[in-house]
């Protein structure tokens, strides 16, 4: 493999003889000087770039090891393929042991190191399907896919970052985060928000926050009335009495209409009522507490607000009704209501029927036993005094009146009595029984938001266990170069994850879900039984993040532009947030490996640094200043197809961030017109002009090294 930045000179090289050989202890090893091979301000030297070669356009092996000879000094393996690999798609099953062996030992020979990209058909770990609906099932499947990309940086790299790509789900921007963006024309007025049935991860609701929604007027008290412990604006009953359970508010009556009240809501009223569901919430969940906190307490099961009852809620203030919960509790509220009015008007004669029945059932005996013997005794007068007679509606037609003995009366009037009792007891529980699912319906609910960080926290805490466990196994063979690491990337704009403080977001939270996983013992389902601080650390050590600075470049076409300011000054206020952003992650600690590819603001092109308009050499100045230590591959794309080979990709990095050529003081681009229409030979052979070693020979036979 070609070495570039060793400061070794041969006498075919031109300016030999520029060396002074009169110093017989002159280092031709690696340059002491680290700043002999590297850029001045930005302290990056060849060694620290690498690059990333797409498993599946890469065929095989033999095709891995041709990608090495440029001279990366780190090279990315990133996975295509999803479930059974294919040739245009590979995963991690289709190398064997072998294979991985064999990239073990040509990383040994041509001391390089190998980073891991979990594959690209792995779009977070919230598990969202499709159809937008969070799947346990598609979950898994992701979470299996990292897990092999997990097994075979350890097996290959032995050790290092496998980078998995975010994108937990689609979302509007939300102004909670920085930067002056809009995803589309409108936005801020047609948010969408979704909110999830956490018993099953499917939607429940998909709606934008300007689509109003209607629902009763709530009775409130016009006054106080301090004997009843009553201040305006509580909730009442039609009775005086003070509702404290807002699932008991009654609406408003109006006797002029004689209708019940309604009220359209706006996204503030919803916002208002959010507030009003968390106070009633913390209420309830206090109670419960002062109660015990048992789990089968039968009034805090019957509340709203039954999934605040976990270990995670300490605190009452941990409690919050996200104001889209609201909007649908809202519509499951109204549903409650209409269906407890209909179960009371249909059971409210079922009292009186039932009795009724219980009358008739005792008096039909006597009634039969009457007929029988009146007719066993022949006594007409007694059969005729038994026989009713039944008008008929017809009559007028012609039709005669129907007769009837009392007995079959009774018994006519009790079956139809029991088909009523029927159709009241199954309409009233169905009433009840819909009244009661959407009570159960409030009880598993969340905003889509929340629900997917916290699935998605989950999933990457395991993701992180495993990298554990797998570095634990290969430290113990004393195989251990580097802890391996899940590293979450920031994908595209409009997805969760994307936004650098989303990108923190997510690994904050799933490095705490990874210590809650570390510090249970055997008897909490858990095993490790960790230290607080010790946990923390492990966590840290195995979840990190990716940034790519590619993506954080496609948020320039989101930018609200000010129309007061030149096309030059808008962008030096969005280059100037980006910075900003990636000196945040760098002061955090948050930025475990690092992307390197350009674009115009537009799409993920993948150019070469310093092709397009982002300001990827300033960034990397400030993740150095801050302490970064980590890998910085190099992502091509565009090169294969508008250029010569990927590899150039790397070569304007080089040339791009100024990079010196070992102890020459060349930087690339000189070297680059130093051989370009000059007949002297150059320094190295590389890329396309390396011949291939196994038709090319000296004379000697000596292969070309």
């Amino acid at each position: 493999m070609v070495q570039f930045g060793s400061g070794y000179n041969m006498p075919m090289d031109r300016d030999f003889d520029d060396h002074d050989h009169g110093d017989h202890n002159h280092d031709h090893g690696f340059a002491a000087d680290p700043d002999a091979t590297s850029t001045k301000d930005v302290g990056i030297g060849m060694g620290d770039l690498g690059i990333s070669m797409g498993l599946g356009p890469i065929p095989n092996v033999h095709a891995i090891n041709a990608k090495l000879r440029p001279g990366s000094k780190k090279v990315e393996l990133v996975f295509t393929g999803f479930g059974k690999g294919s040739g245009q798609g590979q995963t991690p099953g289709q190398y064997g042991f072998k294979q991985r062996q064999a990239l073990v030992e040509m990383g040994k020979a041509n001391q390089v190191d190998f980073t891991t990209h979990s594959t690209v058909g792995v779009m977070g770990l919230a598990g969202m399907d499709r159809s937008g609906n969070f799947s346990r099932e598609s979950q898994d499947a992701s979470l299996q896919e990292v897990k092999r990309a997990i097994e075979f940086a350890a097996d290959v790299g032995k050790g290092g970052p496998i980078v998995v790509h975010t994108g937990e789900f689609q979302r509007s921007t939300s102004p909670k985060l920085s930067g002056n963006f809009e995803l589309y024309s409108g936005e801020a007025e047609e948010q969408m928000f979704t909110v999830i049935d956490t018993r099953t991860g499917g939607v429940i609701a998909k709606e934008r926050k300007n689509r109003n929604v209607v629902r009763p007027v709530w009775l409130k008290a016009d006054k106080d009335m301090p004997h009843k412990g009553i201040k305006k604006g509580d909730y009442i009953d039609y009775f005086d009495k003070k509702v404290t359970d807002l699932a008991n508010r009654v609406p408003v009556y109006n006797k002029k209409t004689g209708e019940f009240e309604t009220e359209k809501m706006v996204w503030e009223d919803v916002e208002d009522e959010a507030k009003r569901l968390t106070a009633d919430a913390r209420r309830t969940w206090e109670d419960w507490k002062a109660r015990g906190g048992d789990e089968d307490d039968k009034e805090f099961k019957k509340s709203f607000w039954t999934r605040f009852g976990t270990k995670e809620i300490e605190e009452a203030s941990d409690i919050r009704v996200t104001p889209e919960e609201a909007w649908v509790i809202q519509g499951f509220q109204t549903s409650m209501a209409n269906a407890v009015g209909w179960a009371k008007y249909q059971s409210q004669n079922f009292e009186e029927l039932r009795e009724n029945i219980s009358r008739l059932k005792k008096e039909l005996p006597g009634a039969k036993r009457s007929y029988e013997n009146a007719k066993e005794a022949g006594d007409q007068d007694a059969l005729n005094k038994l026989k009713k007679v039944l008008p008929s509606r017809l009559e007028s037609l012609g039709i005669q009146p129907e007769e009837k003995f009392e007995h079959e009366l009774i018994e006519d009037q009790i079956l139809q009595m029991q088909r009523q009792l029927e159709q009241s007891q199954q309409s009233a529980s169905s009433q009840m029984a819909q009244a009661e699912n959407s009570a159960e319906q409030i009880r598993n609910i969340q905003d889509g938001d929340t629900y997917a960080i916290k699935e998605a926290a989950k999933a990457y805490a395991k993701a992180g266990i495993f990298a554990m466990r797998q570095s634990d196994r290969l430290e113990e063979k004393g195989h251990l170069k580097k802890p391996l690491a899940i590293a979450l990337e920031n994908l595209f704009p409009g997805s969760y994850g994307a936004h650098p403080e989303e990108l923190m977001e997510l690994v904050s939270h799933s490095r705490k879900t990874m210590v809650q996983e570390l510090t249970k013992t055997k008897e909490e389902g858990g095993g490790y039984g960790y230290s607080q601080e010790k946990a923390a650390k492990i966590a840290k050590a195995h979840i990190t993040t990716t940034l790519d600075t590619g993506h954080l470049n496609m948020w320039r076409k989101h930018w609200k532009t000010d129309p007061e300011k030149t096309i030059k000054e808008n962008d030096e206020d969005y280059d100037k947030w980006m910075i900003k952003m990636v000196e945040k992650m760098a002061k955090k600690d948050m930025i475990g490996h690092v992307h390197i590819d350009d674009n115009y603001g537009y799409h993920d092109d993948h150019l070469a640094p310093g092709e397009g308009n982002t300001p990827i050499k300033k960034m990397l100045e400030v993740m150095k200043k801050n302490g970064y230590k980590g890998e910085m591959i190099v992502e091509p794309g565009a090169d294969y197809y508008t250029d010569q080979n990927g590899f150039n990709s790397v070569e304007k990095t080089w040339r791009h961030l100024g990079i010196q050529m070992g102890k020459t003081g060349r930087n690339w681009a000189q070297v680059q017109n130093y051989w370009a229409g000059q007949n002297a030979p150059p320094y190295f052979l590389f890329g396309n002009l390396t011949p291939n070693p196994d038709e090319w020979k000296l004379w000697s036979g000596v292969p070309l090294e």
